[in-house]
């Protein structure tokens, strides 16, 4: 119960502005303000125990505490490297990020193309932070992290030998925002180690909160360079990397000093007149801040001197920055991969541009519940969460000519990098789209989705942090559905929708209309009861430990179905929810109305019970909770499987019958508080405190403290 509590909680604090980049969750409960305070009071430079100077920060492996690759390692402040060290240094540039021994050049590459726009640098930077003014070794940044924006707090104690930094650091060497930067980059995912290996488009989300898309460049669509344009002209961010074939290959210089298996941001996207004919040109940068492109357009390169003397000065800049410039089609032919990060409207200030909508779900995979896995196993599949999206207006420009609707979909799973330490290892996931007329509004079963083909999927299943596909579809209404590649893999993600057009993204509430029954003559009903409980007359009472005994008997005589019986807890239940006058007991009216639940909760067990074991999977909970009228969402599902399956996943009659009494109870409550029938309720400390009383809500009593006030 406190975990769904807290769940309730973050979800209200989401709804009131918390997560946002102006008012970010903060990490491990550190608030910035308050502890720069109490340092400056102390007069104490700050210290951080959360992640302190020492080898569990920098890894667990390669830079673990007994690795050759950590000693000499001495953690410094930037005072005690220079004289005069300074945040930044006549603003942040892309030449302010040099690659240390860290193989994070991904990493680089995301904040090198970070500092092309200085109002989204501002949002990973907080302003205002110094070496000078109000020192008190504590600074700051903000990550966006699966959803929110957390504020990572740090002291500025750095990894040194011989009196060098050993990651990342500036040309300048007393210019430390860079430095500063990944140690809180690291300190979100763990330890240093953690940010070995990845994805230029892994850094922009984080830095961005956007969606990032992946074009492999020997499949490149026709019209890509017009792509590049338009997303530098958004304020995307791009980064691409050459191939390497093998570790050997891995930052292997070609004769033309491009570097293999490593980052690159692409920094701009301009047309040149040359001899007569037009020219595409790309421009990128390596974060190493050196070692650049030699073949055609390079920095020294004749092609310069061929050009009009206004483009020349424009575009040439001749240093070994590392950045230069070279021909779109030598890009396509040199480079595999091309990244594009599209950013959130709230990134982008310009009135000038136009912007994406975007929308976005967490959700869960649990096993037993809603981990299906994909098509490849039919019976479970229909159990992975499902998100409704409605596409009706058509792209006004679109690159292919088409009249369709754009649309980017992202699939993330959450924590992959904490996780490296544990060794636990990414799934392999995926989504895939169905379109569907009807009723959107409930969960599809087995029989719309498996008798339909998908119309869009993102292709292979990956074990990355995120699979993101760009589609171009028809106007209508889509299922989008997320997943493992196997079934019952466990995993928490984050599913993002971005279209060019606005549309109507949701996912499924629950829904509760229980199928109360009406009250009808049963002949049959006396003479079964009182051959079960004795002689039952109008005005006898049963009590809970003689319910017990009646639903006992009445089970034993069905041999289909698989229990050890009624439990006391499960027969509370049912008094609480039948009992109308309150006084624990059931009469022979209330006897019949169980007697009538009973035969109907009998026959949806059945129903889904489709191999005769008696029992039910908990893969088929919803569709039975569905037939006795609750349509419920994901997370109450996984609640309820939580506590109602068994160790190999399976629900017996007993436990069936308990779930559909307290919904029914929790239905009833809800309705009874909800007087104004707004769909929402609030509780103040009594009202929680009668939940221990149940008969208290029987909502029906004349007794019931709630209904008389």
């Amino acid at each position: 119960m406190t975990s769904i509590a807290g769940k309730l909680a973050r979800q209200n604090e989401r709804a009131e502005g918390m997560g946002t980049n102006k008012n970010a969750v903060k990490f491990c409960n550190q608030d910035y303000s308050t502890l720069k305070t109490q340092c400056l009071q102390k007069g104490r430079l700050f210290e951080d125990d959360t992640f302190p100077a020492g080898s569990s920060s920098l890894g667990f492996n390669i830079l673990g505490p007994n690795s050759s690759e950590t000693q000499g390692v001495v953690w410094k402040r930037p005072k005690e490297l220079c004289k005069n060290p300074c945040f930044i240094d006549n603003g942040a540039t892309r030449t302010d990020i040099c690659q240390g021994q860290l193989g994070d050049c991904w990493l680089m590459a995301a904040i090198a193309s970070l500092t092309l726009d200085q109002e989204i640098l501002a949002r990973v930077v907080p302003p205002g932070q110094s070496f000078q003014e109000n020192y008190a070794g504590i600074f700051h940044f903000q990550f966006w992290q699966f959803g929110d924006w957390i504020d990572v707090v740090i002291d500025d104690k750095l990894p040194t030998r011989n009196g060098k930094l050993v990651f990342v650091h500036s040309s300048q060497g007393s210019e430390f925002w860079s430095a500063l930067l990944e140690k809180a980059y690291a300190k979100l995912n763990g330890c240093y180690e953690a940010l070995s290996g990845g994805s230029a488009t892994e850094g922009f989300e984080d830095f961005t909160g956007g969606i990032s898309e992946k074009y492999e460049l020997k499949n490149a669509p026709s019209y890509l360079f017009k792509v590049i344009q338009r997303a530098l002209q958004l304020g995307s961010l791009l980064a691409c990397a050459i191939e390497a074939r093998s570790s050997n290959e891995r930052e292997a210089i070609t004769p033309l000093k491009l570097v293999k298996g490593h980052a690159y941001s692409l920094t701009a996207a301009e047309e040149v007149h040359y001899q007569g004919k037009t020219v595409e040109l790309v421009r990128l940068r390596n974060p190493w801040g050196n070692v650049e492109w030699t073949g055609p357009w390079s920095d020294s390169s004749g092609e310069w001197n061929r050009i009009l003397p206004e483009e020349k000065a424009k575009l040439v800049n001749v240093a070994e920055d590392g950045e230069f410039w070279m021909a779109f089609s030598d890009f396509l032919q040199s480079f595999a991969t091309l990244e594009i990060c599209n950013l959130t409207p709230d990134t982008l200030t310009s009135d000038k541009l136009s912007y994406w909508n975007h929308y976005q779900f967490s959700g869960q995979w649990k096993v037993g519940s809603t981990a299906g896995g994909c098509l490849n196993f039919p019976a479970t599949f229909c159990s992975n969460p499902q998100y409704a999206i409605k596409l009706e207006d058509v792209d006004d420009d679109p690159f292919d000519g088409e009249d369709r609707c754009t649309l980017l979909v992202g699939l993330m799973q959450k924590d992959g990098r904490k996780q490296k330490k544990l060794g636990i290892e990414l799934n392999y996931i995926g989504f895939t789209i169905f379109k569907f007329k009807g009723r959107t509004d409930v969960h599809l079963g087995q029989e719309v989705l498996l008798r339909n083909s998908p119309v869009a999927r993102n292709g292979s299943f990956i074990n990355a942090r995120e699979a993101c596909t760009r589609f171009h579809l028809p106007p209508g209404e889509y299922i989008i559905i997320p997943s493992t590649f196997d079934a019952n893999m466990q995993g928490s993600f984050l599913l993002r929708v971005f279209t060019e057009k606005q549309a109507i993204a949701r996912s499924f509430k629950c829904i509760f209309q229980p199928k109360l029954l009406q009250s009808h003559t049963d002949p049959d009903f006396k003479t079964l009861f009182n051959q079960t409980a004795g002689n039952v007359s109008t005005k006898s009472e049963v009590s809970v430990f003689q319910l017990i005994q009646v639903l006992n008997n009445i089970l034993s005589r069905r041999s289909k179905i698989k229990t050890a019986g009624f439990s006391l807890n499960t027969c509370r239940d049912i008094v609480s929810l039948l009992d109308k006058d309150g006084n624990g007991k059931l009469n022979l009216e209330e006897l019949h109305v169980l007697w009538q639940k009973i035969q109907k909760y009998l026959e949806v067990f059945q129903s889904v019970d489709t191999d005769n074991s008696g029992t039910m999977s908990t893969h088929e909970m919803r569709e039975a909770l569905a037939k006795a009228g609750f349509q419920v969402n994901n997370a109450v599902l996984q609640a309820i499987v939580s506590r109602y399956a068994g160790p190999d996943f399976s629900i017996n009659f007993d436990s069936f019958v308990s779930c559909l009494i307290r919904l029914e109870m929790l239905y009833k409550m809800f309705t009874a508080l909800d007087g104004k029938k707004t769909g929402k309720i609030e509780l103040d400390m009594l009202k929680v405190g009668l939940q221990l009383d149940r008969p208290a809500f029987c909502m029906r009593s004349s007794r019931c403290r709630l209904c008389k006030g």
